[in-house]
């Protein structure tokens, strides 16, 4: 049964998790418990979801960025965004690397903070070391929106949200975003908000 999200002003969100061991992650309480945020990222519906979002201030963070979340968006944007289907994947006590690169600017939401979203500058590409779902090391390369989702999901874990590293002049509502920002340019509507 899908968790409730826990929403921003709850401590666990601005705390950092601990790390998990290798033989806790196989354990059968942390393996429900990836079952459980995979239910709880699909209902809400989500790319990702962090274990603090359901209030357990652990480094455990799941990932999906699915076909039928894509459909409705043009391939134009598909492209300008790099966004692409990824797999289900668990990471488990990630250290991010940015890699070098211009930033890449985009508005982005976050289930904590339902109704709003903001547009964030992120790395285009980064590097995530990290444990699976097993406990066995492994190295992720994420490009464009996989690598906005990373940055995102590890953001949690250290107690950072999106709006720590917004343009504050965009935070609006999804309708307002819908209705006035959603198919402008993005140097359009900095220019239009005012934002260097």
């Amino acid at each position: 049964m899908p968790q409730p999200i826990t929403i921003l002003g709850a401590p666990v969100l601005r705390s950092a998790a601990r790390p998990l061991g290798r033989e806790e992650i196989l354990t059968p309480a942390i393996q429900q418990l990836i079952e459980l945020m995979r239910e709880t990222m699909r209902a809400a519906p989500g790319v990702g979801l962090a274990a603090p979002q359901i209030d357990l201030p652990l480094q455990l963070a799941v990932i999906e960025d699915r076909a039928e979340y894509q459909k409705d968006i043009p391939p134009a944007q598909l492209a300008d965004r790099e966004r692409k289907v990824v797999d289900f994947h668990v990471i488990v006590n990630p250290v991010l690397t940015l890699e070098p690169g211009t930033p890449v600017e985009f508005f982005e939401g976050c289930l904590s903070l339902p109704g709003f979203v903001a547009l964030v500058p992120r790395a285009r590409a980064v590097r995530v070391e990290c444990l699976d779902h097993r406990g066995k090391p492994q190295t992720i390369r994420g490009r464009g929106w996989y690598a906005r989702i990373l940055q995102h999901e590890v953001d949690h874990l250290g107690g950072t949200l999106y709006v720590d590293r917004m343009h504050t002049r965009t935070l609006c509502t999804v309708d307002h975003y819908s209705a006035h920002w959603k198919s402008l340019p993005i140097e359009s509507l900095k220019t239009a908000l005012k934002i260097n």
